[in-house]
């Protein structure tokens, strides 16, 4: 990433389960890069072994997690299985650098963007949606993208841009100092437990 990656503020009920990166390029070399970071979420951070921070899952995956496998596996495979039992903020911040900003690329676009490849893949059954319905009602629009929202990065207050009518997300977004995007879209359900500030992190 050209620009640093920016994450939630350091808090117990989030822990780094996994940043990945999406890039684009044409003749000229790269044009777009994407850090998307992926959190771990506790319920009760004071005691991981409390019931309340486990996800809901169906039997069939409670099963296929219990499962042991006749052969040896490697202790980060182990540790990523026992992830899986707790909820996922997947893809939940994301960090855009682009060459050039673009109509598609302004704020309001990708927080658009960010919010409803969320709905697409945690929410689809919610939604009703269908396998061709990428451009469903069901989603989200720049429509309802509500500009002057105040944003806290490093400790300083920003000006950014907020989703707050969808019944499942709650998006927020900012143009960065250094020219970058922030992006962060959280299940509501999970909202009561995250403080909703950023900073620049040094992830491993």
């Amino acid at each position: 990433m050209p620009i640093p990656v920016v994450g939630f503020i350091p808090q117990p009920a989030l822990e780094l389960a996994d940043i990945g990166l999406t890039t684009g390029a044409d003749g000229a070399g790269f044009h777009t890069m994407t850090a998307a970071v992926s959190l771990t979420l506790w319920r009760n951070p004071d005691d991981r072994s409390d019931p309340v921070n486990l996800a809901e899952l169906d039997d069939a995956t409670r099963r296929a997690l219990d499962e042991i496998p006749p052969w040896p596996r490697p202790s980060w495979l182990i540790e990523e299985v026992e992830r899986m039992r707790y909820p996922r903020l997947m893809e939940t911040v994301r960090t855009t650098w682009q060459r050039e900003e673009t109509h598609h690329t302004r704020l309001e676009g990708l927080l658009v963007h960010h919010a409803n490849h969320i709905l697409m893949n945690q929410f689809r059954e919610q939604l009703g949606l269908g396998i061709r319905d990428w451009d469903s009602p069901a989603l989200t629009s720049e429509r309802v993208v509500r500009q002057g929202v105040e944003l806290i990065v490093d400790g300083t207050a920003v000006t950014g841009a907020m989703i707050d009518t969808d019944p499942f997300v709650y998006a927020v977004g900012a143009k960065l100092s250094n020219g970058g995007m922030l992006t962060a879209v959280v299940p509501r359900e999970h909202l009561p437990c995250i403080t909703l500030e950023f900073a620049t992190r040094e992830y491993e």
